[in-house]
């Protein structure tokens, strides 16, 4: 029995999102159901093919959520904006973050429709939650924490340009070597890493973002009173 519920509604409306994402990066939407089998998803198919014409610059692909999984997998370069319901994206992000490296790299988003002065009014916040179990033990990756504020700014805040500094910084930490125990080998070895804890990766962002700030300040022209 397919058990579950969803209005035309709600898919309208986190199809929609999805379009509008798509349309502002590589303009590719992949929508990933199990229209085969479940009749809840041959309504999610016909919603997506009937807000298809709105985006005539977005291509649109159908997929069954086993074979999106293997192909995540294999080849998720032929990915871009991927939309579909919340088990299946559930289970997808998760797999997703092995590509990443670790569920510490994921931000998150859960977008409404109400209007702020500037974007819209959303819930941000890792995807892997709060995580208890390692509270207190300097051990949990913050990047997914921070992302997910760059994505508040861009999304809530109409501040573009600040996530990008964010973004940037973290992937300049990233690109130094420093790494939390998520980010590291199974087998311990750090060769050419710098191996930190939650606060040590923090304090390198935050230095990251002063560096970008000095670099970004006004200099004076070649000659000029100092």
């Amino acid at each position: 029995m397919d058990t579950l519920f969803y209005t035309e509604g709600e898919i309208r409306r986190v199809v929609k999102l999805a379009f509008e994402l798509a349309r502002g990066r590589r303009k590719k939407l992949t929508s990933v159901d199990k229209a085969n089998v479940l009749s809840s998803s041959r309504l999610w198919r016909t919603i997506v093919e009937e807000v298809k014409p709105e985006y005539p610059d977005v291509t649109v692909e159908h997929r069954l959520v086993d074979a999106c999984a293997m192909t995540l997998i294999q080849r998720p370069a032929v990915f871009d904006v991927l939309v579909t319901e919340n088990l299946f994206g559930d289970i997808l992000s998760d797999e997703a973050s092995v590509l990443a490296g670790s569920l510490g790299m994921l931000p998150s988003a859960s977008i409404g429709e109400r209007r702020t002065a500037h974007g819209l009014h959303g819930m941000y916040e890792p995807i892997h939650g709060s995580a208890p179990d390692i509270a207190g033990k300097d051990i949990a990756n913050p990047l997914a924490a921070i992302l997910s504020g760059a994505m508040l700014l861009r999304w809530s805040l109409g501040q573009a340009a600040a996530a990008e500094v964010i973004e940037r910084a973290v992937a300049s930490v990233l690109a130094e070597g420093y790494r939390t125990a998520d980010l590291l080998a199974a087998t311990g070895d750090a060769t050419g890493l710098k191996p930190v804890g939650t606060q040590a990766m923090g304090d390198a962002v935050v230095a990251a973002l002063d560096g970008a700030a000095l670099d970004a300040r006004p200099r004076p022209a070649p000659g000029a009173d100092r």
